[in-house]
């Protein structure tokens, strides 16, 4: 039998190292799934519920490995739907390509059924390299572009393939006029700025006294070289939602997440600090970063398209974080200042303190933070994490250290609703001998993550370790939108959008042939994980929560408390638990143990 084009794609993915394609078919792609027959299933097709969650879940495959993540679907609705998905990896800047069917040729451009001009459709979220190959001649250089640029620029890239291209017999390209050969492999490589630069850059930063710094995901592997800046620097270290996992929470000098979601010792210390270096993080709200003229700045970033954003910074180093910091080093000269640092690791000390304090508020029936602190000991030392977007990520953000070898992740700059569950089954697929956990809100879990468990059903038993654990925070709620409109807007709840029904999320999973749990009472929180922990196979624990509870963020005033209780008296449905719970997680600010922000000279609340 002759090679098909579709027989060389997989081949070429294969040459690539590409283990696993995660996908849902169609007819537009029918000649890759007899192509996947003929393979042996090689590379794996991993069969989701929805294209949407086939592309999360290659962005969480991506994320947790390192790997270009892969997915494909079928032509126009399957394209489509991949669209979400891809628009998470674009924003968070994670390698992912993606394959999709088209119509015949034929029918081209004749209203056909299913035809949807896809090269217009991906031209945005695969602004980078969206492709469609039209003869087998062309495949090999547009499949290794694909995923060259998908590593090269960590962006979603986009191979189109009509039906009829993908059963014609292969041709490679000859050595003639038009014709245009190709090569696998992607060299490592790791750009460093020039030397003019980094003295400009340590000139900067040697002349400050309160540095502040900046990490995000780009900083991952530059993990001993940043500890060493800031000790250097005696600096306090902030980071973005995507570069949780890249220094420990338990450091001392570890302010936490920064931005609405952030922690408040992140707020003050870049209110108070003269000098910001950025590394690795292009992290999008300016309020949460210093005043103009307060503070000279220098960011350290591998993409020029990057630099310069966000802030007026006056040294931008493109380069590799950990070689940049490497060189950069040596320049540094020790800070003297210890006081700054002193004053970041008391505030982070008290700070873990109003956490615990806000844990442990009563709640009818349980408050969702206590679900995420009672989590945050009893994590694995190797546990992968994926938060959904929503009051869930308050939560993850605030709640859960991280340390050593832990990772996690959460859709960042699309901050869609959906990925937490598929992205722990990308994960799984990424290290299937790591357990691992997603926290979700229980308006995610109904919009996909509920057929995202027969997914988990039917792959599980592959897993080395089959702890997998799906964490619904079941408050009925959307809780999230909610709140926004208490605290941004002072209007009520709007019921007919913000109230969901109560589903049987433990019930669904058993009916799988999964573990699962509902949770109602506070005393069952903390045994519930360690079950789930110590499962032997996936398990959905579903926690009966409090939707009252406030996701205030860092530099919440008592203005935007009493904003949502102007909801109420305007008829929010909630009344007096919204306000109760409100007023009782802001007190445990002003608890003894520490000074508040307004106290100190030159502070004004919520400025």
């Amino acid at each position: 039998m002759s090679k098909k084009v579709s027989d060389h794609l997989l081949e070429r993915l294969r040459d690539w190292g590409v283990e696993y394609v995660f996908a849902y078919p169609g007819d537009g792609i029918n000649g890759l799934l007899a192509a996947w027959g003929r393979a042996d299933d090689n590379p794996r097709f991993i069969q989701a519920r929805h294209e949407e969650m086939a592309a999360f879940e290659a962005v969480g495959y991506a994320k947790f490995s390192g790997k270009v993540g892969v997915c494909a679907a079928t032509s126009g609705p399957g394209a489509i739907h991949l669209l979400n998905g891809l628009y998470d990896a674009k924003l968070d800047h994670v390698p992912v390509v993606a394959i999709v069917g088209q119509t015949n040729r034929s029918a081209m451009g004749g209203s056909y059924q299913q035809e949807v001009d896809l090269l217009s459709l991906y031209k945005d979220v695969a602004s980078d390299f969206c492709e469609m190959v039209t003869v087998p001649e062309q495949l090999p250089n547009v499949l290794d572009r694909a995923m060259r640029t998908a590593m090269a620029r960590r962006s979603v890239c986009a191979v189109i393939i009509p039906a009829d291209v993908q059963e014609l017999d292969y041709s490679p390209p000859e050595h003639a006029f038009k014709m245009v050969p190709s090569s696998l492999g992607m060299p490592h490589y790791a750009p460093v700025p020039s030397d003019e630069d980094l003295t400009r850059a340590a000139e900067v930063i040697n002349a400050g006294e309160k540095v502040a710094i900046l990490v995000g995901q780009g900083a991952r592997g530059a993990r001993q070289e940043v500890m060493a800046v800031a000790d250097r620097l005696n600096a306090g270290v902030a980071k973005a939602l995507l570069g949780k996992d890249v220094l420990d929470d338990e450091l001392p000098y570890v302010t936490g997440s920064i931005g609405l979601l952030g922690t408040r010792p992140s707020y003050e210390m870049m209110e108070n600090c003269d000098t910001l270096l950025v590394i690795g993080s292009s992290f999008p709200y300016t309020q949460f970063m210093p005043e103009f003229g307060q503070a000279r700045a220098v960011q350290i970033d591998i993409d020029p398209h990057m630099v310069g954003l966000r802030y007026p910074f006056e040294v931008n180093l493109v380069g590799d974080a950990r070689e940049t910091l490497t060189r950069l080093l040596p320049l540094l000269k020790t800070n003297k200042n210890k006081s700054w640092r002193k004053t970041i690791e008391k505030d982070v000390a008290r700070w873990w303190e109003v956490m615990q304090r806000r844990a442990a508020v009563d709640a009818e029936p349980i408050n969702p933070e206590y679900v995420a602190h009672a989590l945050s000991d009893l994590l694995p030392d190797d546990v992968i994490l994926a938060s959904d977007s929503g009051s869930a990520a308050n939560w993850y953000a605030r709640h859960l250290k991280l340390r050593g070898a832990m990772r996690g992740s959460l859709s960042g700059t699309l901050a869609t609703m959906g990925p937490g569950v598929p992205y722990v089954i990308g994960a799984k697929f990424a290290h299937g001998d790591r357990p691992a956990i997603a926290l979700v809100g229980d308006g995610a879990m109904q919009m996909n993550g509920m057929a995202e468990l027969i997914t988990i059903a039917k792959y599980w038993q592959e897993w080395q370790d089959p702890r997998l654990i799906i964490a619904v925070l079941n408050n009925q709620d959307l809780n999230q939108v909610t709140w926004e409109m208490r605290a941004m807007a002072g209007a009520p709840q709007f019921l007919p959008s913000q109230s969901i029904p109560d589903v049987a999320y433990a019930d669904f999973a058993r009916s799988l042939g999964l573990n699962g749990m509902r949770i109602e009472e506070p005393d069952g929180v903390r045994g519930a994980w360690e079950t789930a922990l110590s499962s032997d196979k996936p398990c959905v624990l579903d926690f009966v929560t409090d939707p009252a509870v406030p996701p205030i963020p860092p530099h919440a005033t008592l203005d935007q408390i009493e904003a949502a209780a102007t909801s109420v008296l305007k008829g929010d449905s909630d009344r007096a638990g919204m306000v109760r719970q409100g007023f009782k997680a802001k007190v445990q600010e002003f608890l003894p143990g520490g000074r508040h922000r307004s106290d100190r000279p030159g502070a004004e609340e919520g400025r």
